[in-house]
């Protein structure tokens, strides 16, 4: 039996599928991205609210020194750099302590997150401190790098007083966009870019055939 019902459905899901095209390509990047939500809307969560862990770097403490310039230098080395996408297999993901350490890779978010901790614990005083590309621990004799610098800086926070502080960051937007890139892209598996830009260009040629064909109906009645 016909369903005279069809055309009619067929007709309103074509005009909400043009009508919120760009919502279903904004959803297609985040499903590719970041298959569990979840781990997004934690890790604004943690960025947020930032807490070190004393307790998880207990283990590592008697084999560091006591001086936190080459405490530093001791976790950039039991943390060798690694991006989100090739530690957590996502863009972007802030960890906690002790998922830096079950891992033994992290990028800036994770070394300073271990730095952090063990500066605590020392009960050395530190700040930690963001910028738009980067985060660093700040503690007295920590030198100044073209990144960890106060004109980077955006936000600051002092865990021991809990006072926070932001600012403007003078930094070039293009160094900002350039370290955005090389976390991004280049290092992003080659299975999730094929599957990014083939959904990509399917929601594009279905949205580009329907308005041919809707052009071509209109043609027709006129």
């Amino acid at each position: 039996m016909w369903d005279s019902s069809r055309p009619g459905r067929k007709i309103a899901g074509e005009k909400v599928f043009r009508r919120y095209f760009p919502l279903f390509i904004i959803l297609w990047i985040l499903v590719v991205l970041y298959p569990n939500p979840l781990n997004i809307i934690v890790s604004i969560q943690r960025a947020a609210d930032l807490r070190v862990d004393p307790g998880a770097v207990e283990v590592m403490l008697d084999d560091l020194p006591s001086d936190p310039v080459a405490v530093e230098k001791a976790v950039l080395a039991r943390i060798p750099y690694g991006y989100d996408w090739e530690v957590y297999g996502m863009p972007w993901y802030f960890p906690t302590v002790q998922e830096v350490l079950e891992r033994e890779r992290g990028d800036c978010k994770a070394r300073a997150l271990v730095l952090a901790s063990i500066l605590e614990a020392r009960g050395i005083p530190y700040r930690v401190n963001m910028s738009p590309m980067h985060i660093w621990v700040e503690y007295e004799s920590k030198a100044e790098t073209p990144i960890e610098n106060p004109d980077a800086m955006f936000y600051q926070r002092d865990p021991q007083t809990g006072e926070t502080q932001f600012q403007v960051p003078r930094i070039e937007l293009i160094e900002v966009m350039d370290a955005a890139w090389r976390g991004f892209w280049p290092v992003m598996p080659l299975d999730r870019k094929i599957l990014l830009v083939s959904g990509l260009l399917a929601l594009i040629a279905a949205r580009v055939l329907l308005f041919r064909a809707r052009k071509q109906e209109q043609e027709a009645v006129s």
